[in-house]
């Protein structure tokens, strides 16, 4: 089959509500991102997401709660404490993060994620859950980002008001980063049979991973029933191990971000790209992340909007790809 025959099946299953299997992915993948092909991969994609979503976009707000070294020391991670990165830890206090999500879902956010380190106290994240549940109404989904878990947590997690979690195996899990693969596996199974439903992207992304790692990483989200996927880039962080790999090209990036659009067909209507990209939204994602406070792909407590990425510019973003915005407006 050729390139655009490949595309065009994929398109056709995706609408028909199929998943892609693995070899189709790689297929896809293996298209080069400069060529006329990819363009029409991404236009492929793009309709897709219209049909899926109902042609509705929306933003994924996410605040870094405590800016602290981190024994795991990913070797992407700027908060890993071997890399020595991190002069001065903080936390943000419950009444600041209820302000900032008080300012996101005001603006529209359909979800509100709280990233924590990989050791903050479970019981604190649930306290503050309950905190901003009773402090903010509105629409909105929260979303907790933060160490593993098992099945009795997830429930308690549900239970205190959070919907989503956001967890992956991570590209080259048990290489790149300290943990076990396993650790994390067994994290997503206890999201999987509990009430919370799973954002998992494909991640970090860098010019190193080949075709087959990314679609393996990819399957492992659908087989963990993810409602959301996509793809986010490693940012190459001067002092970490991987400061030398560099980062996607955005062609590359935004080519990925398609494939997993036609791979997820209708299992995972939502798909997102990040760091943020005019061609990915063209390509196909409906979903961007605006994210303030500790970032791990950059160094310090971010006081504003990540590299000035806030939720105007994201609707702009969206409109002149032809979405409709669709928010958590405040009640």
């Amino acid at each position: 089959m050729s390139d655009i025959d490949i595309i065009l099946d994929a398109k056709k299953r995706a609408l028909n509500g199929e998943k892609l299997d693995r070899d189709s992915i790689i297929a896809l993948l293996e298209i080069d991102p400069e060529s006329h092909d990819a363009e029409i991969l991404g236009m492929a994609a793009r309709e897709v997401a219209e049909s899926v979503t109902g042609n509705r976009a929306s933003v994924w707000a996410s605040i870094g709660v405590d800016y602290k070294k981190c024994a795991m020391n990913c070797d992407f991670c700027s908060f890993g404490q071997k890399w020595g990165l991190i002069d001065k830890e903080s936390e943000r206090s419950t009444e600041e993060v209820i302000e900032l999500i008080e300012k996101f879902v005001t603006q529209g956010s359909r979800w509100v994620t709280l990233r924590t380190t990989q050791f903050y106290g479970f019981e604190r994240l649930i306290q503050l859950i309950k905190d901003i549940r009773a402090e903010v109404p509105g629409n909105y989904e929260i979303v907790v980002n933060t160490g593993e878990f098992d099945e009795e947590k997830a429930k308690i997690l549900a239970e205190a008001g959070a919907q989503v979690v956001y967890h992956t195996l991570r590209l080259r899990e048990g290489t790149d980063t300290r943990f076990r693969p396993e650790e994390r596996l067994e994290t997503l199974r206890s999201v999987r049979t509990s009430p919370l439903n799973l954002a998992y992207l494909v991640e970090p992304i860098g010019i190193e991973h080949t075709n087959e790692e990314i679609a393996d990483i990819f399957l492992k989200g659908m087989e963990h029933n993810a409602i959301l996927s996509g793809a986010m880039a490693r940012v190459p962080l001067e002092g970490t191990p991987l400061a030398n790999h560099s980062q996607l090209s955005e062609r590359r990036h935004a080519q990925i971000v398609a494939v997993t659009r036609l791979a997820a067909g209708r299992h995972a209507p939502d798909i997102c790209v990040h760091p943020h990209s005019r061609l990915a939204i063209e390509w196909g994602a409906n979903v961007v992340v605006v994210e303030t406070g500790a970032i791990p792909r950059d160094t310090g407590d971010c006081d504003c909007e990540w590299h000035g990425f806030d939720m105007s510019t994201a609707k702009e973003y969206f409109e002149n790809a032809g979405y409709v915005f669709f928010s958590g407006e405040a009640s």
